[in-house]
Protein backbone atom coordinates (compact mmCIF):
# COMPACT_ATOMS: atom_id res chain seq x y z
CA UNK A 1 0.00 0.00 0.00
CA UNK A 2 1.35 3.91 -0.80
CA UNK A 3 0.00 6.50 0.61
CA UNK A 4 -1.11 9.32 -1.69
CA UNK A 5 0.61 12.79 -1.39
CA UNK A 6 -2.51 13.92 -0.07
CA UNK A 7 -3.43 11.08 2.35
CA UNK A 8 -3.16 11.57 6.00
CA UNK A 9 0.25 11.98 6.47
CA UNK A 10 0.28 14.71 4.36
CA UNK A 11 -3.06 15.92 5.42
CA UNK A 12 -1.82 16.24 9.41
CA UNK A 13 0.85 18.54 8.86
CA UNK A 14 -0.59 22.75 9.64
CA UNK A 15 1.54 25.23 8.26
CA UNK A 16 3.11 26.25 11.54
CA UNK A 17 4.63 22.43 11.80
CA UNK A 18 5.57 22.73 8.72
CA UNK A 19 7.67 26.19 9.06
CA UNK A 20 8.65 25.15 12.12
CA UNK A 21 10.60 21.73 10.51
CA UNK A 22 11.82 23.93 7.66
CA UNK A 23 13.25 26.08 10.33
CA UNK A 24 15.45 23.91 12.71
CA UNK A 25 15.87 21.51 9.39
CA UNK A 26 17.60 24.47 7.41
CA UNK A 27 19.05 26.52 10.30
CA UNK A 28 20.68 23.49 11.60
CA UNK A 29 21.86 21.85 8.44
CA UNK A 30 23.30 25.63 7.48
CA UNK A 31 25.59 25.76 10.65
CA UNK A 32 26.55 21.74 10.45
CA UNK A 33 27.45 22.92 6.90
CA UNK A 34 29.40 26.31 7.84
CA UNK A 35 31.61 24.41 10.11
CA UNK A 36 32.51 21.94 7.23
CA UNK A 37 33.27 24.28 5.00
CA UNK A 38 35.49 26.86 7.10
CA UNK A 39 38.15 24.01 6.82
CA UNK A 40 37.97 23.94 3.25
CA UNK A 41 38.67 27.87 2.92
CA UNK A 42 41.27 27.39 4.81
CA UNK A 43 43.09 24.85 3.23
CA UNK A 44 46.12 26.30 2.42
CA UNK A 45 46.52 28.20 5.56
CA UNK A 46 45.76 24.51 7.35
CA UNK A 47 48.26 23.26 5.53
CA UNK A 48 51.09 25.43 6.33
CA UNK A 49 49.86 25.32 9.62
CA UNK A 50 49.86 21.52 10.39
CA UNK A 51 50.63 19.95 7.16
CA UNK A 52 53.95 21.41 5.74
CA UNK A 53 56.93 20.03 7.39
CA UNK A 54 60.03 21.73 7.55
CA UNK A 55 61.59 22.24 4.33
CA UNK A 56 58.27 20.97 2.50
CA UNK A 57 56.42 22.28 -0.33
CA UNK A 58 53.16 24.62 -0.19
CA UNK A 59 51.70 22.27 -2.48
CA UNK A 60 52.68 19.03 -0.76
CA UNK A 61 51.06 20.07 2.31
CA UNK A 62 48.31 21.02 0.49
CA UNK A 63 47.99 18.01 -0.81
CA UNK A 64 47.78 16.86 2.53
CA UNK A 65 45.40 19.15 3.48
CA UNK A 66 43.30 17.86 0.90
CA UNK A 67 44.24 14.09 2.00
CA UNK A 68 42.76 15.01 5.36
CA UNK A 69 39.49 16.21 3.85
CA UNK A 70 38.56 13.00 1.49
CA UNK A 71 39.47 11.04 4.54
CA UNK A 72 36.70 13.03 6.34
CA UNK A 73 34.22 12.40 3.02
CA UNK A 74 34.85 8.71 3.04
CA UNK A 75 33.94 8.51 6.77
CA UNK A 76 30.42 9.98 5.55
CA UNK A 77 28.81 6.69 4.37
CA UNK A 78 29.35 5.53 8.16
CA UNK A 79 28.10 8.53 9.39
CA UNK A 80 24.98 7.92 6.80
CA UNK A 81 24.43 4.34 7.91
CA UNK A 82 24.65 5.04 11.54
CA UNK A 83 22.75 8.12 12.07
CA UNK A 84 20.50 6.67 9.25
CA UNK A 85 19.33 3.42 11.04
CA UNK A 86 19.05 5.62 14.00
CA UNK A 87 16.54 8.30 12.22
CA UNK A 88 14.85 5.25 10.56
CA UNK A 89 14.54 3.24 13.96
CA UNK A 90 14.07 5.27 16.66
CA UNK A 91 13.13 8.85 14.57
CA UNK A 92 14.37 11.67 12.77
CA UNK A 93 14.68 13.92 15.86
CA UNK A 94 17.29 12.48 17.88
CA UNK A 95 19.54 11.33 14.69
CA UNK A 96 19.57 15.17 13.86
CA UNK A 97 20.13 16.50 17.72
CA UNK A 98 23.19 13.85 17.96
CA UNK A 99 24.55 14.81 14.06
CA UNK A 100 24.08 18.48 15.37
CA UNK A 101 26.30 17.94 18.54
CA UNK A 102 28.98 16.14 17.31
CA UNK A 103 29.66 18.30 14.47
CA UNK A 104 29.38 21.40 16.60
CA UNK A 105 32.21 19.72 19.31
CA UNK A 106 34.55 18.94 16.58
CA UNK A 107 34.96 21.77 14.92
CA UNK A 108 35.13 23.90 18.34
CA UNK A 109 38.03 21.43 18.99
CA UNK A 110 40.43 22.06 15.63
CA UNK A 111 39.84 25.87 16.71
CA UNK A 112 41.80 24.83 19.89
CA UNK A 113 44.11 21.94 18.98
CA UNK A 114 47.87 22.86 19.04
CA UNK A 115 49.43 23.26 15.57
CA UNK A 116 52.78 21.26 14.32
CA UNK A 117 55.21 23.82 15.98
CA UNK A 118 53.85 23.01 19.31
CA UNK A 119 53.14 19.23 19.41
CA UNK A 120 54.75 18.30 16.21
CA UNK A 121 53.58 15.42 14.16
CA UNK A 122 50.33 14.52 16.26
CA UNK A 123 49.29 17.86 15.55
CA UNK A 124 48.36 16.47 11.88
CA UNK A 125 47.08 13.56 13.45
CA UNK A 126 44.62 14.61 15.93
CA UNK A 127 43.17 17.47 13.45
CA UNK A 128 42.67 14.12 10.75
CA UNK A 129 40.92 12.43 14.08
CA UNK A 130 38.68 15.66 14.39
CA UNK A 131 37.91 15.68 10.52
CA UNK A 132 36.51 11.96 10.85
CA UNK A 133 34.05 13.20 13.68
CA UNK A 134 33.07 15.91 10.98
CA UNK A 135 32.57 13.56 8.21
CA UNK A 136 30.56 11.25 10.81
CA UNK A 137 28.50 13.94 11.16
CA UNK A 138 28.03 15.71 8.11
CA UNK A 139 27.02 12.21 6.67
CA UNK A 140 24.34 11.76 9.32
CA UNK A 141 22.89 14.98 9.10
CA UNK A 142 21.65 15.04 5.05
CA UNK A 143 19.40 11.75 5.45
CA UNK A 144 17.86 13.22 8.42
CA UNK A 145 16.86 16.37 7.54
CA UNK A 146 16.29 15.54 3.85
CA UNK A 147 13.65 13.69 5.79
CA UNK A 148 12.47 15.95 7.50
CA UNK A 149 11.54 18.64 4.94
CA UNK A 150 10.40 16.12 2.21
CA UNK A 151 8.05 14.88 5.09
CA UNK A 152 6.73 17.70 6.46
CA UNK A 153 6.37 19.74 3.28
CA UNK A 154 3.05 20.61 1.94
CA UNK A 155 1.42 18.29 -1.11
CA UNK A 156 2.92 19.64 -4.24
CA UNK A 157 5.73 21.45 -2.99
CA UNK A 158 8.64 18.40 -2.00
CA UNK A 159 11.18 20.26 -4.11
CA UNK A 160 10.52 23.59 -2.82
CA UNK A 161 11.10 21.85 0.88
CA UNK A 162 13.83 19.84 0.01
CA UNK A 163 16.05 22.67 -1.50
CA UNK A 164 15.87 24.22 1.57
CA UNK A 165 18.47 21.60 2.57
CA UNK A 166 20.64 22.81 -0.40
CA UNK A 167 20.03 26.18 -0.15
CA UNK A 168 21.04 26.00 3.48
CA UNK A 169 24.33 24.55 2.39
CA UNK A 170 25.15 27.58 0.12
CA UNK A 171 24.29 29.83 3.17
CA UNK A 172 26.78 27.59 5.12
CA UNK A 173 29.37 27.83 2.85
CA UNK A 174 28.88 31.50 1.96
CA UNK A 175 29.08 31.87 6.27
CA UNK A 176 31.99 30.19 6.23
CA UNK A 177 33.54 32.29 3.36
CA UNK A 178 32.22 35.87 4.37
CA UNK A 179 33.82 34.76 7.62
CA UNK A 180 37.07 33.89 6.20
CA UNK A 181 37.21 36.94 3.91
CA UNK A 182 36.67 39.51 6.38
CA UNK A 183 38.78 37.58 9.09
CA UNK A 184 41.61 37.74 6.18
CA UNK A 185 40.81 41.36 5.16
CA UNK A 186 40.72 42.70 9.30
CA UNK A 187 44.21 40.53 10.34
CA UNK A 188 47.54 41.13 8.96
CA UNK A 189 49.07 37.85 6.88
CA UNK A 190 51.01 36.94 10.14
CA UNK A 191 48.90 37.07 12.46
CA UNK A 192 45.90 35.29 9.98
CA UNK A 193 48.54 32.49 10.06
CA UNK A 194 49.51 32.81 13.81
CA UNK A 195 46.28 32.50 15.21
CA UNK A 196 43.13 34.77 13.62
CA UNK A 197 42.46 31.22 11.34
CA UNK A 198 40.73 29.76 14.73
CA UNK A 199 38.30 32.24 15.61
CA UNK A 200 36.02 30.76 12.40
CA UNK A 201 36.20 27.51 13.86
CA UNK A 202 35.47 28.71 17.28
CA UNK A 203 32.05 30.49 16.18
CA UNK A 204 30.62 26.84 15.54
CA UNK A 205 30.22 26.59 19.72
CA UNK A 206 28.04 29.78 20.16
CA UNK A 207 26.15 28.67 16.61
CA UNK A 208 25.64 25.27 17.17
CA UNK A 209 23.80 25.92 20.71
CA UNK A 210 21.55 28.00 18.52
CA UNK A 211 20.55 25.09 16.23
CA UNK A 212 20.36 23.05 19.38
CA UNK A 213 17.61 24.89 20.92
CA UNK A 214 15.78 24.75 17.32
CA UNK A 215 15.99 21.53 16.46
CA UNK A 216 14.67 20.68 20.31
CA UNK A 217 11.62 22.07 19.22
CA UNK A 218 10.99 20.09 16.36
CA UNK A 219 8.41 17.36 15.90
CA UNK A 220 8.34 13.79 14.60
CA UNK A 221 7.57 13.77 11.08
CA UNK A 222 3.79 12.11 10.62
CA UNK A 223 5.16 9.62 8.14
CA UNK A 224 7.63 8.29 10.92
CA UNK A 225 4.57 8.40 13.21
CA UNK A 226 2.44 6.64 10.88
CA UNK A 227 5.19 3.67 10.20
CA UNK A 228 5.69 3.39 14.23
CA UNK A 229 1.81 3.17 14.70
CA UNK A 230 1.27 0.72 11.91
CA UNK A 231 4.47 -1.40 13.31
CA UNK A 232 2.46 -1.64 16.57
CA UNK A 233 -0.37 -2.80 15.20
CA UNK A 234 1.00 -5.47 12.94
CA UNK A 235 2.89 -6.79 16.20
CA UNK A 236 0.15 -6.90 18.34
CA UNK A 237 -1.06 -6.68 21.83
CA UNK A 238 1.81 -9.31 22.72
CA UNK A 239 5.14 -8.21 21.36
CA UNK A 240 5.76 -4.71 23.07
CA UNK A 241 9.16 -4.40 21.88
CA UNK A 242 8.76 -1.47 18.77
CA UNK A 243 5.69 -0.19 21.11
CA UNK A 244 7.84 0.45 23.97
CA UNK A 245 10.86 1.68 22.01
CA UNK A 246 9.17 4.01 19.61
CA UNK A 247 11.16 1.98 16.63
CA UNK A 248 10.01 1.58 13.31
CA UNK A 249 9.74 -2.61 12.17
CA UNK A 250 12.64 -3.74 10.51
CA UNK A 251 10.18 -6.59 8.34
CA UNK A 252 8.79 -3.94 6.24
CA UNK A 253 12.48 -2.49 4.97
CA UNK A 254 12.50 -3.29 1.27
CA UNK A 255 14.73 -6.03 -0.32
CA UNK A 256 18.22 -5.53 0.24
CA UNK A 257 19.13 -5.99 -3.05
CA UNK A 258 16.71 -3.42 -4.42
CA UNK A 259 17.73 -1.48 -1.80
CA UNK A 260 21.34 -1.81 -2.83
CA UNK A 261 20.42 -0.73 -6.31
CA UNK A 262 18.76 2.27 -5.58
CA UNK A 263 21.54 3.85 -3.44
CA UNK A 264 23.94 3.04 -6.27
CA UNK A 265 21.64 5.29 -8.89
CA UNK A 266 21.08 7.69 -6.58
CA UNK A 267 24.62 7.99 -5.92
CA UNK A 268 25.04 8.30 -9.81
CA UNK A 269 22.14 10.82 -10.77
CA UNK A 270 24.43 12.79 -8.06
CA UNK A 271 27.74 12.25 -8.85
CA UNK A 272 27.69 15.43 -11.24
CA UNK A 273 26.17 17.56 -8.51
CA UNK A 274 28.51 16.40 -5.90
CA UNK A 275 32.05 16.81 -8.01
CA UNK A 276 30.80 19.64 -9.75
CA UNK A 277 29.74 21.72 -6.25
CA UNK A 278 32.81 21.13 -4.75
CA UNK A 279 34.98 21.91 -7.18
CA UNK A 280 33.60 25.14 -8.01
CA UNK A 281 32.32 26.01 -4.69
CA UNK A 282 35.18 24.49 -1.84
CA UNK A 283 37.89 23.57 -3.86
CA UNK A 284 38.01 26.73 -5.94
CA UNK A 285 40.05 29.36 -3.57
CA UNK A 286 42.96 26.46 -3.00
CA UNK A 287 43.04 26.05 -7.14
CA UNK A 288 43.09 29.72 -7.74
CA UNK A 289 46.04 30.40 -4.64
CA UNK A 290 48.25 27.63 -5.81
CA UNK A 291 47.99 27.28 -9.19
CA UNK A 292 46.99 30.65 -10.95
CA UNK A 293 49.02 32.09 -7.97
CA UNK A 294 45.79 34.55 -6.53
CA UNK A 295 45.74 36.09 -3.21
CA UNK A 296 44.13 34.69 -0.72
CA UNK A 297 41.49 37.14 -0.61
CA UNK A 298 40.92 37.58 -4.10
CA UNK A 299 40.56 33.66 -4.05
CA UNK A 300 37.61 33.86 -1.51
CA UNK A 301 35.91 36.82 -3.04
CA UNK A 302 36.03 34.46 -6.37
CA UNK A 303 34.23 31.27 -4.05
CA UNK A 304 31.43 34.07 -2.66
CA UNK A 305 30.68 34.96 -5.98
CA UNK A 306 30.70 31.23 -7.24
CA UNK A 307 28.27 30.34 -4.07
CA UNK A 308 26.18 33.77 -4.54
CA UNK A 309 25.69 32.08 -7.64
CA UNK A 310 24.76 28.68 -6.28
CA UNK A 311 22.13 29.85 -3.69
CA UNK A 312 20.37 32.30 -6.12
CA UNK A 313 19.57 29.21 -8.37
CA UNK A 314 18.60 26.75 -5.96
CA UNK A 315 15.04 27.89 -4.69
CA UNK A 316 14.20 28.37 -7.82
CA UNK A 317 15.34 25.20 -9.48
CA UNK A 318 13.41 23.44 -6.14
CA UNK A 319 10.26 25.32 -7.20
CA UNK A 320 10.68 24.59 -10.94
CA UNK A 321 10.70 20.89 -10.28
CA UNK A 322 7.57 20.74 -8.49
CA UNK A 323 6.12 22.02 -11.58
CA UNK A 324 7.94 20.42 -14.51
CA UNK A 325 9.55 17.17 -13.42
CA UNK A 326 13.24 16.80 -11.39
CA UNK A 327 14.23 14.92 -14.54
CA UNK A 328 13.97 18.32 -16.53
CA UNK A 329 15.68 20.72 -14.19
CA UNK A 330 18.50 18.13 -12.90
CA UNK A 331 19.40 16.90 -16.41
CA UNK A 332 19.85 20.71 -17.75
CA UNK A 333 21.91 21.54 -15.12
CA UNK A 334 23.92 18.26 -15.48
CA UNK A 335 24.54 18.95 -19.46
CA UNK A 336 25.08 22.47 -18.59
CA UNK A 337 28.22 21.91 -16.39
CA UNK A 338 29.32 19.56 -19.43
CA UNK A 339 29.01 22.21 -22.14
CA UNK A 340 30.35 25.22 -19.89
CA UNK A 341 32.85 23.81 -17.33
CA UNK A 342 36.16 24.44 -20.26
CA UNK A 343 34.86 27.84 -21.52
CA UNK A 344 34.62 29.03 -17.56
CA UNK A 345 37.95 27.49 -16.50
CA UNK A 346 40.00 28.98 -19.28
CA UNK A 347 38.27 32.47 -18.59
CA UNK A 348 39.39 32.32 -15.16
CA UNK A 349 43.17 31.59 -16.66
CA UNK A 350 43.29 33.82 -18.95
CA UNK A 351 45.43 37.05 -17.18
CA UNK A 352 43.42 39.84 -19.32
CA UNK A 353 39.79 38.77 -18.55
CA UNK A 354 38.51 41.55 -16.87
CA UNK A 355 37.32 41.39 -13.13
CA UNK A 356 33.73 41.50 -14.41
CA UNK A 357 34.34 38.84 -16.69
CA UNK A 358 35.38 36.52 -14.18
CA UNK A 359 33.09 37.48 -11.75
CA UNK A 360 29.93 36.27 -13.85
CA UNK A 361 31.90 33.22 -14.82
CA UNK A 362 32.05 32.35 -11.32
CA UNK A 363 28.21 33.12 -10.65
CA UNK A 364 27.26 30.87 -13.93
CA UNK A 365 29.43 27.92 -12.28
CA UNK A 366 27.71 28.61 -9.42
CA UNK A 367 23.99 28.67 -10.76
CA UNK A 368 25.02 25.32 -12.84
CA UNK A 369 25.15 23.06 -9.85
CA UNK A 370 22.58 24.78 -8.55
CA UNK A 371 20.07 23.57 -10.73
CA UNK A 372 21.37 20.17 -9.54
CA UNK A 373 21.34 20.93 -6.38
CA UNK A 374 17.46 22.73 -5.93
CA UNK A 375 15.70 19.20 -6.90
CA UNK A 376 18.35 16.81 -5.91
CA UNK A 377 17.25 16.24 -1.89
CA UNK A 378 13.38 15.57 -3.25
CA UNK A 379 14.60 13.51 -5.89
CA UNK A 380 16.36 11.04 -3.88
CA UNK A 381 13.35 11.49 -0.69
CA UNK A 382 11.06 10.27 -3.31
CA UNK A 383 13.68 6.92 -4.64
CA UNK A 384 13.15 4.92 -0.73
CA UNK A 385 10.09 4.18 1.39
CA UNK A 386 10.06 5.38 4.95
CA UNK A 387 11.16 2.68 6.91
CA UNK A 388 14.28 3.22 5.16
CA UNK A 389 14.41 7.03 3.82
CA UNK A 390 17.28 8.65 6.32
CA UNK A 391 19.40 5.69 5.65
CA UNK A 392 18.77 5.17 1.86
CA UNK A 393 18.97 8.94 0.65
CA UNK A 394 21.60 9.40 3.04
CA UNK A 395 23.96 6.49 1.86
CA UNK A 396 23.49 7.27 -1.84
CA UNK A 397 24.38 11.36 -1.54
CA UNK A 398 27.48 10.59 0.96
CA UNK A 399 28.65 7.47 -1.32
CA UNK A 400 28.67 10.23 -4.04
CA UNK A 401 30.04 13.20 -2.21
CA UNK A 402 32.77 10.71 -0.53
CA UNK A 403 33.65 9.29 -4.03
CA UNK A 404 33.43 12.80 -6.21
CA UNK A 405 33.28 15.56 -3.66
CA UNK A 406 36.08 14.40 -1.20
CA UNK A 407 38.58 13.46 -3.83
CA UNK A 408 37.59 16.90 -5.97
CA UNK A 409 40.92 18.64 -4.12
CA UNK A 410 43.13 15.65 -3.71
CA UNK A 411 42.82 14.45 -7.44
CA UNK A 412 42.61 18.17 -9.20
CA UNK A 413 45.83 18.93 -7.08
CA UNK A 414 47.49 15.87 -7.54
CA UNK A 415 46.82 15.59 -11.42
CA UNK A 416 47.89 19.40 -12.19
CA UNK A 417 51.22 18.31 -9.69
CA UNK A 418 51.74 15.38 -11.99
CA UNK A 419 50.94 16.41 -15.53
CA UNK A 420 50.96 20.42 -15.03
CA UNK A 421 47.64 20.69 -17.31
CA UNK A 422 45.33 23.45 -15.59
CA UNK A 423 42.25 22.08 -17.23
CA UNK A 424 42.43 18.75 -14.84
CA UNK A 425 39.24 20.39 -13.05
CA UNK A 426 36.87 21.23 -16.19
CA UNK A 427 37.81 17.64 -17.36
CA UNK A 428 36.93 16.14 -13.54
CA UNK A 429 33.64 18.37 -14.16
CA UNK A 430 32.85 17.15 -17.58
CA UNK A 431 33.67 13.67 -16.80
CA UNK A 432 30.75 13.40 -13.62
CA UNK A 433 28.28 15.42 -14.71
CA UNK A 434 28.21 13.30 -18.11
CA UNK A 435 27.41 10.35 -16.08
CA UNK A 436 25.15 12.24 -14.54
CA UNK A 437 23.06 13.09 -17.33
CA UNK A 438 22.93 9.31 -18.11
CA UNK A 439 21.71 8.51 -14.86
CA UNK A 440 19.03 11.34 -14.64
CA UNK A 441 17.45 10.03 -17.85
CA UNK A 442 16.44 6.66 -15.80
CA UNK A 443 13.93 9.40 -13.87
CA UNK A 444 10.01 9.32 -14.29
CA UNK A 445 8.95 12.50 -15.86
CA UNK A 446 6.16 12.46 -13.19
CA UNK A 447 7.96 11.01 -9.99
CA UNK A 448 7.35 15.00 -8.52
CA UNK A 449 3.71 14.07 -8.41
CA UNK A 450 3.78 10.44 -7.23
CA UNK A 451 3.38 10.02 -3.35
CA UNK A 452 6.48 9.46 -0.69
CA UNK A 453 7.36 5.73 -0.70
CA UNK A 454 5.66 3.66 2.38
CA UNK A 455 6.06 0.69 1.21
CA UNK A 456 8.32 -2.44 0.78
CA UNK A 457 10.06 -1.80 -1.99
CA UNK A 458 12.74 1.34 -3.31
CA UNK A 459 13.59 1.97 -6.72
Amino acid sequence: MTTSVHGPAQESVGRPRSRRALLAGAAGNLIEWYEFGVYGYFATVIAATFFTPDGGSSLEGLVATYASFALAFFFRPLGAVLFGRLGDRIGRRPALLLALLLMTGATTLIGLLPDRAAIGAAAPWLLTLLRVLQGLSAGGEFGGAVSVLTEFAPPGRRGLYGAWQSFTVALGLLAGAGTAALTATVLSPAALHAWGWRVPFLLALPLGVVALLLRLRLEETPAFQQARAASAIATGPGDTGPRDTGAAPAAIAPDPRRLAGAVLLGAGRTMGWAAAGYTFLVVLPGYLQSTLHTTFRQALVATVLANLGFAAAILPAGALSDRIGRRAVMTTGAALAVVLAFPLLNLLQDAGSSSLARGTAVILAGAVVGLMAGPGPAMLAEMFPVTVRCTGLGLAYSLANAVFSGCAGLLVTELIKRTGNLDIPAYYVVLTCAVSVAALLTLRGDDHRRPLRDDRTAG
